[in-house]
């Protein structure tokens, strides 16, 4: 289906959400036609701040706005849908529109394949109607659903179009670049290379991938990393845990800014409690990459003095490699809370591979490293 059609059909003059790889085709129209211009287009921190805008958007103008969001996203969006957004609420309509990645009998990457077995059961369990868009699907179809949409929606219901992979084309792809030299690959790999025997935990998305095949290159174990392959947003988390309970040992977080902003009140309690074994480094390019290359707004303010701000001790900004070695040494020698943003050019390698280990393995390997160390 093109997307001008689904958009046609939808008739909505305002989205906001969180982009997706089987959503790109609605991602780069929006870009082409809007950008992000705040009336019609918003790329959100997170999709239940998406919900929330998109409320927002509601209560002020009474039309109906679009959320778009890949299925993994469903957990962030369950609490404004169930006390704001709800019937027996505020009863305020809105229209999702959710990548459906690891659809059952569809080969997916390990984090999707149970969030892809619940995606339906969870709209079904919060009272929100929906329709499954396959290739086959059929314009004249499309219409016969959004009249049917458009009874629950004067209701003030919700409802979902669930978003099987390859459904949606559009022509006129979006080319995403920066201006910054570093790629995050070189980048990591000087993590790797001061680390030492240190542990790291990676950030979803190609972050972990890279980190991936650099042991492999290098011929390391895979027992210092733990891959966050899910769960986007929550590594800081993940790291702040590690190092408050193994104080001796130093713990290296690699984030990236798109995760980094979807939850950033991990921050500010991580430098509330001030670990001095954690560095946290943001490599930062300004996109959702890894779905695609849709922007962030990580260009537009100030990571470091949000970092300095929560608390941080060590804050550095690195945009060039010459110094990227030495501040990296340096953070790995003192005992303090350290905070890195590394500019970092936007793109991977076409031939960038995925982790051959399962998420079992990795966590009994990185236990069990943990505990012998």
């Amino acid at each position: 289906m093109k997307v001008e059609n689904l958009v046609s059909f939808i008739g909505a003059d305002f989205y906001t959400g969180v982009p997706d790889s089987q959503l790109k085709p609605l991602c780069d129209y929006l870009m082409n036609e809007y950008g992000i211009n705040g009336q019609n287009h918003i790329i959100a921190a997170n999709e239940g701040n998406a919900t929330a805008i998109a409320a927002g958007y509601y209560l002020s103008t009474g039309k109906i706005p679009v959320v778009y969001m890949q299925n993994s996203g469903e957990g962030n969006i369950i609490n404004p849908l169930a006390s704001l957004m709800h019937e027996k609420v505020y009863a305020i309509p809105c229209i999702f529109i959710i990548g459906w990645r690891g659809e059952p009998g569809i080969h997916d990457e390990p984090q999707h394949i149970y969030q892809g077995e619940i995606t339906c059961k969870l709209l079904e369990d919060m009272g929100v109607d929906y329709f499954v868009i396959g290739k086959e699907t059929q314009d004249i179809e499309l219409k016969s659903v959004m009249e049917r949409f458009k009874e629950k929606l004067l209701r003030g219901q919700d409802v979902a179009f669930i978003v099987r992979k390859g459904a949606l084309q559009y022509n006129c792809g979006v080319n995403y670049k920066n201006d910054f030299q570093l790629t995050r690959e070189e980048i990591i790999q000087h993590i790797v290379a001061i680390s030492g025997e240190d542990s790291i935990i990676s950030t979803t998305g190609k972050a972990s991938r890279e980190l991936f095949e650099i042991r492999e290159r290098n011929r390391q174990k895979h027992d210092h990393d733990f891959l966050t392959v899910g769960s986007m947003g929550h590594a800081s988390a993940i790291a702040l845990g590690v190092a408050l309970h193994k104080p001796e040992k130093r713990i290296w977080c690699i984030d990236g800014d798109g995760a980094a902003l979807m939850h950033m009140g991990a921050m500010a309690i991580v430098g509330s409690l001030k670990p001095e074994n954690l560095v946290h480094i943001v490599i930062n390019n300004g996109s959702h990459e890894t779905v695609g290359g849709m922007p962030t707004v990580a260009e537009e303010i100030d990571l470091c003095g949000i970092a300095r701000a929560c608390g941080y001790e060590v804050v550095e900004c690195i945009g060039k490699e010459e110094r990227l070695n030495e501040i990296l040494k340096n953070v790995q020698q003192r005992k303090k809370l350290s905070f890195i943003e590394i500019k970092a050019a936007l793109g991977a390698r076409s031939n960038l591979g995925r982790p051959k280990t399962s998420p079992r393995d990795n966590l009994t390997a990185f236990m069990e490293n943990l505990k012998n160390e």
